[in-house]
C-alpha cells in the first residue's frame, strides 16, 4: 500500500468530526442569530404590551388609578435604553438582495409611507433597515415656504404650540412642565439636574426670572412648538429658521415613546427623556432647537455636530460650545436625523404680535409656516 495513501486515511480516522463541525459551523451561527432575533421580537412584544395596557386603561377609563400608576411604574423601568441599543444593531444588520424590497414594501403599507417622494431609484439600495428609515426625499417635494419667517423642521404631527407662560410649557394640555427643567440650569450658574421641575409653588418666581432671562429684548415673548414623527414619517428633520447655533447642551435620559397618548400621561417626559438642545440667536433673539429621542429611537444624529454621541448612558448634562460663527444654519437646511421617529421642539422668540396658524393634530411637513408675525 502507498505510504502516502495510508498515511491520509490514518488521519482522516484519528478526525472524523473536523469536516462535520466546519459543516455545523455556518448551521450554528444562523441559529444563534435566530435565536437572537426571536429573544428581540419576545421583548418588543413585552415592551408594547406593556405600554398597550397603560394607553387602554388611560384611554377607556376602565382601571384604577392606582392600576394605571402601577402600569406606568412598569414601563419606566423597562431596560428601554439597552433595548434601543440592540434594535439600533438590528436594524443595521444587511438584508439580503432579495428580501429588501418586499420588507420595505411592507413596512411602508404598514406605516402609511409615501414611497413616490423617497429619492431612490430601487428599494434594495437600502442595505437595511436603518438606511430606508433613514433615506432622503426628492428635492421637489419639500418646497420651503418663501414668505414664513418659520417654518416646519420635520414631518409630523403637531402635538402642541404656543405662549410660554412665566417660564412653564406646556407638554400637551393641561401637563406642563418647566423652561429650566427642559433647557437645565442658566449657562451662568451652577451644574443642575436633568429632572424635570413640574411647577411647585416655591419655583414660580425662579422660573419666571429664568424666562425673562432667555429674552434678548424684554418686549418679546417666548413660544413653542411640538412636533412629533411617527415611525412611518420622514425620519430626517431641516433646520426651521436662519440662526446662529452657540452651544449644544447633551442630557442623557431615559427613552420612553413619546407618542400622543404616552405624552398626555407622564409628566415632564419631554426632561426624562435624552435629548440634544441646540441654543442660539435668530432675528428675534433667543432661538432653541431640541432633537428628543424616544423608544427603538437611542440614535439621534446632527450633522455638523459629529462630536454628538447618543444613548451612552451617564448623569446631568455635558455641553459643547461652538466657536463664533462655526454653525450657521438656513431656513429649511438639513439639520439631522432620527433613527425611527422621536420629537423635536422649538423655543424661540419672537415679537408679541406672533401669531401660530396650526392646530394641534395636524400633520405638517418640512417647510410649511409655523405662523406670521
Amino acid at each position: 500500500m502507498d505510504p502516502t495513501s495510508e498515511s491520509l486515511r490514518v488521519r482522516r480516522l484519528r478526525c472524523p468530526t473536523v469536516p462535520c463541525l466546519l459543516c455545523l459551523c455556518p448551521a450554528l451561527l444562523l441559529l444563534e442569530q435566530q435565536i437572537l432575533l426571536g429573544a428581540l421580537a419576545l421583548l418588543c412584544c413585552a415592551l408594547q404590551l406593556t405600554q398597550a395596557r397603560a394607553l387602554i386603561l388611560a384611554s377607556t377609563g376602565l382601571g384604577s388609578v392606582k392600576d394605571l400608576r402601577w402600569a406606568l411604574q412598569i414601563y419606566r423601568r423597562l431596560p428601554l435604553n439597552a433595548f434601543s441599543r440592540l434594535w439600533g444593531r438590528c436594524h443595521q444588520l444587511p438584508l439580503p438582495l432579495f428580501a429588501r424590497s418586499p420588507a420595505y414594501r411592507l413596512y411602508s403599507k404598514l406605516c402609511n409611507c409615501n414611497l413616490d417622494e423617497a429619492d431612490f431609484n430601487d428599494l434594495r439600495e437600502f442595505r437595511n433597515l436603518s438606511e430606508f428609515f433613514r433615506r432622503s426625499l426628492k428635492p421637489e417635494v419639500r418646497p420651503i415656504c418663501p414668505a414664513a419667517r418659520i417654518v416646519s423642521p420635520a414631518d409630523g404631527t403637531v402635538l402642541h404650540f404656543g405662549r410660554v407662560a412665566s417660564g412653564h410649557v406646556e407638554q400637551v394640555k393641561g401637563v406642563t412642565y418647566t423652561l429650566q427643567g427642559f433647557l437645565g440650569p442658566d449657562p451662568l450658574g451652577d451644574n443642575g439636574s436633568s429632572e424635570c421641575s413640574t411647577s411647585p409653588m416655591d419655583r414660580k418666581l425662579q422660573d419666571s426670572e429664568y424666562h425673562d432671562h432667555l429674552k434678548q429684548n424684554p418686549e418679546n415673548e417666548l413660544y413653542h412648538c411640538v412636533i412629533y414623527l411617527s415611525p412611518g414619517d420622514y425620519h430626517r428633520f431641516h433646520s426651521s429658521v436662519d440662526w446662529t447655533v452657540h452651544k449644544r447642551r447633551h442630557f442623557p435620559g431615559h427613552l420612553l415613546s413619546v407618542a400622543p397618548r404616552i405624552a398626555g400621561m407622564i409628566r415632564g417626559l419631554f426632561c426624562i427623556n435624552e435629548r440634544a438642545v441646540y441654543m442660539g440667536s435668530w432675528r428675534h433673539g433667543f432661538f432653541s432647537y431640541t432633537a428628543v429621542g424616544a423608544t427603538n429611537v437611542g440614535s439621534i444624529s446632527v450633522f455638523k455636530d459629529e462630536e454628538l454621541r447618543t444613548n451612552r448612558g451617564g448623569a446631568g448634562f455635558q455641553d459643547r460650545i461652538f466657536p463664533e460663527g462655526s454653525f450657521v444654519a438656513g431656513k429649511g437646511e438639513l439639520f439631522g436625523e432620527f433613527n425611527l421617529g422621536s420629537t423635536v421642539v422649538l423655543l424661540f422668540e419672537a415679537p408679541k404680535s406672533y401669531r401660530f396658524s396650526l392646530r394641534t393634530g395636524q400633520k405638517i411637513l418640512v417647510g410649511q409656516s409655523l405662523g406670521t408675525e
